[in-house]
């Protein structure tokens, strides 16, 4: 399922307009993605928890001439499933 697919199901089941369910997403993940940026988790109860998480730095290689490089740390979003949505897929 991609975005428009998405958009799609959830005008369908609300009715409301493809472009409503559109901004209503995009608001919903821009929400996201801001709580994020500042640091703060996103917990939806029973879905799960959007949360950022440190990458330590390492050492990695170049894939075109094999030179070893340092990768910095860095910030990386993480996921981790509500048991609502863990026991859906049993």
């Amino acid at each position: 399922m991609n975005k428009n697919d998405l958009v799609a199901a959830v005008a369908a089941k609300t009715e409301l307009s493809k472009d409503q369910a559109a901004s209503a997403l995009d608001a919903a993940l821009e929400t996201i993605a801001r709580q994020l940026r500042k640091g703060d988790d996103v917990k939806l109860f029973g879905f799960g928890t959007f949360y950022v998480a440190m990458r330590k730095a390492s050492q990695g290689r170049n894939p075109r001439t094999g030179e070893a490089i340092r990768l910095k740390a860095s910030r990386c979003p993480k996921f981790k499933a509500g048991k609502f949505l863990r026991d859906g897929l049993k």
